[in-house]
């Protein structure tokens, strides 16, 4: 029996994963094909992250189903694999309604927006608004922030990264983050 070209393409990605960064995109997980490893088929389409603030953990997805054509949600402890071609679950069927979870009822209501945040530092300096992050696979932690600057801020265009241990806090409106310019003592040995 020949598996579907979908089963292939996850077993040639899981062979390669090792040289791959465990590190994705938010790209990686909005609007994506949400693929069953039991039909080898699309079952759905992922909408967007369901991000905790307190912790900035993915505990799920909005979906849009392809049978019912409900809003639907994928808890993150259903999620297989993130692939290139979309995210990977066993079967339809882990898929619920959002009145089915309780632990998730706080965190649904907030109904937490990451992208687009204002990003300032402890100092109160404004550094930008959030443009992406980078999230591990395996844990779906987000662990870097991409800022992007003003035009007057930044003349070369580009991004700027924020590591998770930066962040101080995280609120409706705003991420607080260390100042990035942490003043090292003059009398502070360099290490060869």
């Amino acid at each position: 029996m020949q598996s579907s070209p979908i089963i292939q393409a996850f077993v040639a990605e899981c062979r390669s994963r090792y040289t791959k960064s465990m590190l994705q995109l938010s790209g990686m997980i909005t609007n994506r094909p949400l693929l069953s490893l039991r039909t080898g088929t699309q079952v759905g389409t992922v909408i967007a992250p369901i991000i905790n603030p307190t912790n900035l953990k993915i505990e799920g997805f909005y979906c849009n189903d392809s049978l019912s054509r409900k809003q639907l949600i994928l808890v993150a402890q259903d999620v297989r694999d993130v692939l290139s071609q979309g995210i990977v679950i066993n079967d339809h069927e882990v898929l619920v309604e959002a009145s089915e979870l309780v632990r998730l009822t706080d965190v649904l209501r907030v109904n937490f927006q990451l992208l687009s945040k204002q990003v300032i530092t402890s100092g109160k300096s404004k550094l930008g608004k959030i443009s992406d992050y980078a999230f591990d696979v395996q844990s779906l932690y987000i662990q870097k922030l991409y800022v992007s600057q003003s035009v007057f801020k930044n003349f070369s265009g580009g991004n700027l990264g924020i590591d998770r241990s930066q962040i101080v806090e995280v609120t409706d409106k705003q991420v607080i983050v260390n100042d990035l310019t942490q003043h090292v003592p003059a009398s502070a040995r360099a290490v060869a």
